[in-house]
């Protein structure tokens, strides 16, 4: 009876490891909300960008991965993770560190334009940058649409009233 009891209590413990379940550990979200905190300040990336980038990416899920090869919190794609010197997407700091420079730099690419950073991101920084707010495809102006709201929603959870770049909808 006590060993069908132990074995019962590892399988319950075995079953919430890291990258196991598909529900988030909290340790690992605070951990990413740290990471996300700390490298938004160092380069200078609205902390609420990057955790709606990464709540619509993986839903703070460390090391998810997409059909399309992305991977991690933030769903680095291989090139770009290379790109940015990130060799393990699954490690949440490297991650995080990673796509937030990756933010810094659309940022900059972008003069701080909220849109076409996260349309961007979402769609490669090439196309975005030939069309602008005139590349219209469907799938973009929804991922902007849905970062943009969690972005308010994170912003005024945080209470950082802070006047924004997002200058209009891109509808």
């Amino acid at each position: 009876m006590i060993r069908s009891w132990l074995l019962a209590l590892f399988l319950v413990a075995a079953s919430e490891l890291p990258g196991q379940s598909k529900k988030t550990n909290r340790t690992d979200r605070d951990q990413a909300e740290y990471y996300a905190a700390a490298y938004g300040r160092h380069y200078g990336v609205p902390i609420a960008l990057v955790r709606a980038i990464i709540e619509q990416e993986s839903n703070w899920r460390v090391c998810v991965v997409s059909s399309k090869g992305a991977k991690g919190l933030m769903q680095l794609m291989p090139e770009t993770a290379r790109r940015l010197g990130v060799r393990d997407s699954c490690n949440a700091e490297q991650n995080i560190s990673g796509g937030v420079r990756y933010l810094a730099w659309l940022m900059r690419l972008f003069h701080s334009d909220l849109r076409l950073v996260a349309a961007g991101y979402y769609a490669g920084e090439d196309i975005v940058a030939r069309r602008g707010l005139s590349y219209r495809n469907p799938d973009v102006v929804a991922y902007v649409s849905r970062i943009r709201a969690t972005y308010v929603r994170f912003t005024r959870i945080d209470k950082d009233f802070k006047q924004t770049n997002w200058k209009r909808d891109m509808r």
